[in-house]
């Protein structure tokens, strides 16, 4: 019998003495691991409820209906539901088992590829910057909550001080034949109520920023203030709280969407508006805009790669079988973004009807104009007492803004105890709160919608899609796709098919870069309805995509400086490429198992060419 042999037919007993002087080497690295912190969730539901309410956001209601109408209408949801099925579930499947296995925040979770580390670290920044302005628009549609308890809702009508340039939209519905072309045309020289409301009360917005940002409207200071106080108290409380939370944040505004759908299709001229969403225009399938549409809505619509989900899977039972889970969690997120579409274009539908107007492209309007322009627009025109309706609309977008926010900052709170393992999460918690509030009040200048687009595109679209990419080729071919499938089947028992092994490794990472390298010839300089930045806030933002984009080459050459026993550079990048001794699982005996199941495992690995172990690392 070979020595092989004989150490795979070795007694439990016998395999911890021959393990004795390995784990006698790892010690000190073992003693700096994280404990497992006390909070857990406490029953599946609450982790079921806390992702699907980080998960359906404000981009389900606002941004999937205008970038589905601004892509063909009904041509876009087959790309968007391929695109589902070969990135969305993948991607969301891979991050919750890593976030499961390795029972620590997104940076320790790397230590299954050290080198890799930058990946994770660029993540928590991104997510630092998503929060930021989340709780700006969070700001927002509280001003617009409070506002909907008015006698009369303040958007609905023309002020004085607002002169020629608002619509009054009465007149246009009572012209005659005679006059309508003229109105039409005025109608599109003029400005709605709800944009002029939303511009001149609420903003106060600017027409650039070349000289300055202006002064912080401080009615929206408060409005800040107080959703930064509930994010915080939320966060004190530490996951239990949350998880309980999830159970309002996650079922609300399905209830509120409902609602608002059997409203909507009961509007005249309704269903012409829901048709013109479903209409499809089948040439619009060959033009590459539309997959790139579709890959962005759903990475950013599923909060994938921005760490949240490994931090949420990394409170689950270790065993815990999550599959149904991702299954449940990524339908409910596309029903919900094609219920908001169907509310969307049956209210704009209607007030195409109300206005006159040619057809509902005339009425649309994309991003924050479709949550704070047109839907208060449409609701204002409601005839059975509209204020219900934007009480309810209002409420659930600073529900859903919560779930979002909540999320990111337990990620960033987790990130921190991993590593100072002392400190106390209320400490943690009011530090982040009072932090983001003081930074957040740059959104709440007269020029804060200039600075907000900046830092989604720069701090977060553009430098979460290269993390991405990093992610999964970290995981599919640095670590490696059959090793993860290993892991999963030691931690659920199940084995992984070819299906995900492929998405893994070739088409989801594939299918990613093939979008990167679009944007890239397809750059432009940055906008804001048509209004160019000044030299200076360009630079910002590229120092912002460089600040997160440098975490990779910095933690990898930190990684491999680590390397002291490596007889050359070569053999360094390979240890820090190699899983750090603390990898596995937090506790202790599960951990103690894994390594026993490893060893055995590599007892049984053959030599192999480069293209074999390539084969075998996805059909193997």
């Amino acid at each position: 019998m070979s020595a092989e042999e004989e150490l795979l037919q070795l007694r439990p007993r016998d395999v911890e003495i021959a393990a004795a002087k390995d784990t006698k080497s790892t010690a000190a690295d073992e003693s700096t691991i994280a404990p497992k912190p006390k909070e857990q969730w406490g029953n599946e539901i609450e982790f079921l409820f806390s992702c699907i309410s980080l998960s359906v956001g404000l981009g389900n209601i606002w941004r999937f209906p205008y970038i589905a109408f601004q892509n063909g209408g009904g041509a876009f949801v087959i790309p968007y539901l391929i695109v589902l099925l070969i990135i969305g579930r993948p991607v969301y499947y891979l991050e919750i088992i890593l976030g499961q296995f390795s029972g620590r925040g997104c940076i320790k979770a790397f230590n299954m590829t050290p080198i890799m580390k930058g990946v994770a670290a660029g993540q928590v920044l991104a997510t630092g910057a998503s929060i930021t302005y989340y709780s700006s628009i969070m700001a927002l549609t509280l001003r617009f909550l409070i506002a909907s308890f008015s006698k009369v809702l303040p958007w609905s009508y023309c002020r004085e001080e607002w002169g020629d340039r608002c619509l009054n939209e009465t007149t246009s519905a009572a012209a005659n034949d005679s006059t309508m072309s003229s109105l039409v045309n005025e109608q599109r020289a003029k400005m709605s109520p709800a944009e002029l409301y939303f511009q001149k009360e609420i903003l106060h917005e600017q027409d650039d920023i070349f000289n300055g940002l202006g002064t912080p409207n401080w009615e929206l200071v408060g409005c800040l203030a107080v959703a930064w106080c509930i994010i915080g108290g939320v966060l004190i409380r530490g996951v239990k709280s949350s998880g309980k939370a999830a159970y309002f944040l996650g079922v609300f505004p399905y209830v509120v969407l409902i609602v608002l759908l059997l409203r909507a299709v009961t509007l005249p001229g309704a269903m012409d508006g829901i048709i013109y969403f479903f209409k499809p225009q089948w040439s619009e399938l060959l033009n590459p805009l539309v997959w790139y549409a579709a890959v962005t809505q759903v990475f950013f619509s599923l909060a994938i790669c921005f760490g949240t989900l490994i931090t949420y899977a990394s409170y689950n039972n270790f065993s815990r079988n999550v599959y149904n889970d991702i299954v449940i969690i990524t339908t409910m997120d596309s029903c919900s973004s094609i219920i908001a579409g169907c509310i969307t274009f049956g209210i704009l539908g209607n007030l195409a009807f109300k206005t006159g107007a040619p057809d509902v492209a005339s009425v649309v309007k994309g991003g924050a104009g479709l949550a704070f322009i047109s839907y208060p627009d449409a609701i204002a025109k409601f005839e059975f007492i509209p204020q219900a309706f934007a009480v309810l609309f209002f409420l659930m977008l600073f529900v859903l803004g919560i779930g979002s926010t909540v999320g990111m900052g337990s990620c960033i709170v987790r990130v921190i105890r991993d590593r100072w393992v002392r400190a106390p999460n209320w400490a943690l918690a009011l530090s982040l709160a009072v932090l983001g509030f003081t930074v957040s009040i740059v959104y709440m200048t007269p020029g804060g919608q200039f600075v907000l687009n900046l830092v989604d595109f720069y701090g977060v679209s553009f430098t979460a899609l290269i993390l991405a990419i990093c992610e999964l080729l970290a995981v599919g071919w640095v670590y490696g796709v059959k090793r993860f499938c290993a892991d999963i089947e030691f931690m659920v028992g199940l084995k992984t098919g070819i299906y995900w092994r492929i998405c893994w490794g070739i088409i989801t990472p594939g299918l990613m870069l093939a979008v990167l390298i679009y944007t890239l010839i397809d750059l432009k300089p940055l906008t804001y309805k048509n209004i160019d930045y000044p030299g200076i806030a360009h630079t910002f933002g590229w120092c912002l995509s460089a600040i997160g984009l440098l975490q990779i080459p910095g933690w990898a050459l930190y990684g491999v400086l680590k390397q002291k026993n490596c007889a050359n550079f070569l053999s360094k990048i390979y240890a820090a490429a190699a899983p750090a001794k603390t990898w596995g699982p937090l506790e202790i005996q599960n951990r103690e198992e894994y390594r026993n199941h490893r060893r055995k495992c590599e007892l049984q690995t053959k030599k192999r060419s480069v293209l074999q172990r390539a084969y075998e690392n996805i059909f193997g």
